[in-house]
Formats: structure tokens, C-alpha cells, sequence
């Protein structure tokens, strides 16, 4: 199931526009800070879908009633693009477990790439929610091959897929590959380019929100 936010408007529209102007990118940590608030703002979308249970809570003048997740979530994180996103995930699961992986484009002299996985760092995923973020949703490889790696770690009982901005191909790519997984964007693009970058898109997320990395 596909969940676009921009489809109606709101602040995300505020937030995205500024991590796609050319002129605020160059504040990186405005831009890390919009990544956050995106985070935020999904967590609280994918937390109207989640399992939920009736509890009663006593207050200095009586009893309420609320209803409130049941399930335990864990937060993967695809380094080192997605540490904003995952930082706004978990400022609202702040009950989240956590999970972090390395994976990236390892370029050849063709014009391919492979998607190398090199570290991860995973608790037990048996029944639980894995939200996966990685904020730029391409070929959808990275998403898949990350995927596959956690899933040693156990058999989640939902898998939901975030990412702020996905091509049209990648999400596809990952539809096909995990058709029972919950997919959530802020914004979809039509287009991708020869070197697998997304247009309009907003260039290199992590170089932008870290600082450009030297180049293999």
C-alpha cells in the first residue's frame, strides 16, 4: 500500500520545498532540521495504521480512556543520508528500537553500480514493526538489499517503507519485490537519470546534509 503525503497540502509541502531550493541547501543544518521535521510528521501518519489497544489512565480528577500502539517498532536506518529522518522517526517512537545500515553505490568504470551492505546493527525483528527509512527512494535497490540483510535478524509482523522523495521506478521496483509492505513518501518524481539520481529530486542527501564525501 502506497502513502503519499503530498497529496494534500500541508507543512510537508513547506518542508520539501526548502530541502529541494537550491539556495537553502546551502544550510545544511536547515536542511538536516526539514528532514527531521518530515520524520516527525510520517511517524505520526504511520502511527494512525499501527495495532492499536483501549487503556484506561488514572488523572488528578478521574479516569481517561486512549488508544495507543501495542506493537513494538524498530527504526532502520540506511546510513548516513538517513540519520535526520530516523532522528525525527524516533523523536516520536521514542519507544523504538533501532537498527543501522551501511549500505551504498559501489560505482564501476561502465557506468553501473552494485549496492554494497557492509555493517548492520539489528535487534530481534520477530514481530515487530520494521520502518525502514532512507530518505531518497531511487532504484529501490538499496531499499531491497537492506531489507534482505535484516531479515536474518527475524521475521517483522509489517514492514513499512519511508522515504521523503522515490522515483516512480524505484517505487515500483520495491512494490514488486515486497508487495504486502507499507510504503510511505512525501513526494513521488517521475523521472531518473542514466546515473540513477532522481529529478527534480534535490541532489545528494547525505552530502547535503553532511558535507560532500570524496568520491571512489
Amino acid at each position: 500500500m502506497i502513502h503519499l503525503l503530498s497529496e494534500q497540502p500541508s507543512l510537508v509541502g513547506q518542508f520539501i520545498t526548502e530541502l529541494r531550493d537550491t539556495k537553502s541547501q546551502t544550510d545544511s543544518m536547515r536542511f538536516r532540521t526539514n528532514m527531521e521535521r518530515i520524520g516527525e510528521i510520517m511517524a505520526y501518519e504511520i502511527s494512525k495504521s499501527l495495532p492499536s489497544t483501549t487503556v484506561h489512565v488514572d488523572t488528578p480528577l478521574g479516569q481517561a480512556t486512549e488508544h495507543v500502539p501495542t506493537d513494538q517498532i524498530v527504526i532502520g536506518c540506511i546510513l548516513r543520508a538517513g540519520l535526520p529522518f530516523h532522528q525525527g522517526m524516533l523523536r516520536m517512537f521514542d519507544k523504538a528500537g533501532n537498527a543501522f545500515i551501511s549500505a551504498y553505490r559501489k560505482h564501476h568504470k561502465d557506468g553501473t553500480f552494485d549496492i554494497n551492505v557492509e555493517y548492520v546493527s539489528c535487534p530481534d525483528l520477530t514481530d515487530k514493526i520494521l520502518i525502514l527509512v532512507d530518505p531518497m527512494l531511487a532504484t529501490g535497490s538499496s531499499m531491497v538489499k537492506t531489507t534482505e540483510a535484516l531479515l536474518a535478524f527475524g521475521k517483522p509482523k509489517e514492514i513499512h517503507f519511508a522515504a521523503i522523495i522515490a522515483a516512480r521506478e524505484g517505487l515500483d521496483y520495491v512494490r514488486r519485490m515486497h508487495p504486502k509492505a507499507h510504503i510511505w513518501l512525501s513526494a513521488l518524481d517521475e523521472e531518473l537519470t542514466a546515473k540513477a539520481f532522481i529529478v527534480p529530486g534535490l541532489g545528494d542527501a547525505g552530502d547535503l546534509a553532511f558535507g560532500p564525501k570524496v568520491q571512489e
